[in-house]
């Protein structure tokens, strides 16, 4: 199936070219098509699965369709699509992805978040905006100011669903909810969909087609995963040796804490390996350069709190390191989510210390396999990591079916009676005294 199949516009399928796609992916060829017919969904997709495009194409061409009896100058200056986004990265990268598409179309969009000047944004919304991506929090901010309107609304889309309300942001979405008219094309985006979001979905949506698509993208071969079990206070050197004998050129490295990226970066330094951090301590025209200067390749090392682990898409990015694992098994599938993407292969390497064996059992449960280990004859390790807790409850199973056969091979066989003398015989003195509940005639 190619694009043009998805009855998609001349326009938009000229920019698809331009960008070098060529068929559309299995989220995209499900979810275009309902939302073109108008209909609402629910969408379970993992990232680097093409999502953003499944509702940025078909919410282009409903606008162009609408607008192409319009003049350009008459189409007034309200937001005709909303959508909602966690993170200011994810904001940027989903704006960026609306301007290639719509290149060849007269159709404005903007990004807005905190951290920035508001005066900008609010000129930009003065100017009319056709499509808004948003973080919660500043849109709300901006509709207190009354610096925006939703009137003219048709259409609202909240990406990474799960994202947004494990950052607390369910109020503020109820509150924008509220705002918006209630004749309105939903879509909803999720990586998973928890019991929270449906709780959402339930308040938001009306009669949704669910769609699904396949298993975890790091469970797919796409992405081929291997760890290296290493005591803590060795894990800074066994990276710069995995950097030095591994020949990795570019690599995302995430870590769990601000303090602890920058004394990574430092010790890196130490070793002849330039390396930069990201991490919400930094300003936003920082954290926008870095990013920018990592994708062009300017950085070749960029160490990272899970605040970059969703919103950032680099579509050549090879190798992605967990030099801490996180406490959530969703972080650690959306951080290796962000190689392997759009079909391509890539590679995540976890360092893994005694400490971290509860966040690696949790992690290859969800994934349903044990993760490759490699050992490194530099690096002997004091502390053992113990064996992943599936190989327990595999022989432990076998255990148990072991223990109950042998079992029942050795309790006797239920005594069976004929009818005749063979029958036991009861005690006559204790029959004696046994009394009838019924009295006697």
């Amino acid at each position: 199936m190619s694009f043009a199949t998805l009855k998609l516009s001349a326009p938009i399928l000229t920019a698809l070219a331009d960008l070098g796609y060529e068929k559309p992916t299995a989220i995209q060829n499900k979810a275009i098509p309902h939302v073109l017919a108008g209909r609402d969904i629910i969408a379970a997709a993992q990232t680097g699965t093409g999502k953003t495009a499944s509702f940025v194409l078909p919410l282009l061409e409903q606008l162009h369709s609408r607008y192409k009896k319009t003049d350009h100058k008459l189409r007034g200056k309200r937001i005709r699509a909303l959508i909602l986004v966690p993170t200011r990265e994810l904001a940027v990268q989903v704006e960026a992805s609306i301007s290639q598409y719509a290149k060849h179309l007269e159709i404005s969009s903007m990004a807005m978040y905190g951290g920035v000047d508001a005066q900008a944004q609010k000129q930009r919304l003065i100017w009319g905006i056709d499509i808004l991506v948003a973080t919660p929090g500043r849109l709300l901010d901006m509709a207190h100011q009354r610096a925006l309107y939703f009137d003219e609304l048709d259409m609202l889309v909240l990406d990474e669903a799960d994202r947004m309300l494990d950052m607390g942001f369910i109020d503020d979405i109820n509150k924008i909810i509220e705002r918006l008219p209630e004749q309105r094309q939903n879509l909803l985006f999720s990586a998973t969909i928890s019991d929270d979001v449906r709780g959402l979905a339930k308040r938001t949506i009306h009669k949704p087609v669910e769609i699904s698509i396949g298993r975890d993208s790091a469970s797919k071969p796409k992405i081929q995963q291997w760890l290296v079990t290493v005591d803590k206070s060795n894990k800074s050197a066994l990276l710069s040796h995995l950097i030095s004998t591994q020949n990795w050129q570019q690599a995302l490295i995430f870590i769990e804490t601000k303090h602890g990226a920058a004394k990574l970066v430092s010790q890196l330094e130490k070793r002849g390996i330039a390396a930069e951090c990201i991490h919400s301590g930094r300003t936003q025209d920082i954290r926008e350069q870095l990013l920018s200067d990592f994708k062009s390749g300017k950085i070749k090392f960029l160490v990272a709190t899970g605040i970059a682990a969703r919103g950032l898409d680099i579509g050549e990015l090879s190798l992605v390191v967990n030099y801490d694992l996180p406490g959530q098994v969703d972080d650690y599938i959306h951080r290796i989510g962000r190689t392997g993407r759009a079909g391509a292969t890539g590679e995540a390497v976890s360092l893994v210390s005694k400490d971290n064996f509860r966040e690696l059992c949790a992690i290859e449960s969800r994934l349903g396999h044990i993760i490759e280990r490699k050992e490194f004859s530099e690096f002997p390790v004091k502390k053992t990591v113990p064996v992943s807790i599936l190989n327990f409850e595999s022989k432990n199973d076998k255990a148990k079916g072991r223990q109950a056969a042998s079992k029942q091979a050795r309790s006797p066989k239920p005594r069976s009676f004929k009818a005749g003398s063979n029958q036991p015989k009861v005690n006559q003195a204790k029959k004696a005294h046994i009394r009838s509940p019924w009295p006697a005639k």
